[in-house]
């Protein structure tokens, strides 16, 4: 295996669900080297891939199916908040939950989905068809939440893309 292989390989160990962009600009390589090199690990199954939402990440092969969710949506800075924010306040409306991390209510409810979809959140609804957000598995989320940590490039990106969603709502 060439060293650039055993980098990107390395890298993706260190930090599973990186996408395809930030995986660029954090071992400072050329796109085209990039994916060459990820196409030569996917085949020898040195390592996986997995679109989410408009994105290609990377996860090391024994990566179990929500973890990969999880991982991938948690290092998009708006469904990482609402996960903080669920953790620490425990089930929540959604009113509260908005409030809590900054965002208009439709923002909110399409990272929710995001979440929802990957198995991260569930809507519970009362008698009285109220819907609380709460976390699926709160242990391993928060495993998750310490395995992501966002670099300035990627938190540059999330906070342009709630700016833009934040001027559509």
């Amino acid at each position: 295996m060439t060293d650039v292989r055993e980098d990107i390989r390395d890298h993706v160990d260190a930090n599973p669900g990186v996408h395809f962009n930030a995986l660029v600009r954090e071992l400072d390589l050329a796109a085209g080297q990039v994916q060459h090199h990820v196409r030569r690990l996917r085949d020898e199954d040195a390592l996986d891939a997995d679109g989410f939402y408009g994105r290609t990440h990377y996860f090391p092969p024994e990566t179990d199916e929500w973890e990969r969710g999880a991982l991938a949506l948690a290092r998009r800075e708006t469904a990482r908040d609402v996960l903080v924010s669920l953790l620490e306040n425990g089930p929540s409306s959604p009113g509260d939950v908005a409030e809590s991390v900054g965002v208009a209510r439709s923002t909110l409810e399409h990272h929710v989905s995001n979440l929802e979809d990957c198995g991260v959140v569930e809507k519970r609804r009362d008698s009285r068809n109220r819907v609380t957000l709460a976390l699926t598995r709160p242990d391993e989320t928060v495993a998750v939440l310490e395995a992501v940590r966002p670099s300035a490039p990627e938190r540059f990106v999330d906070r342009f893309e709630r700016l833009v969603d934040s001027l559509l709502d």
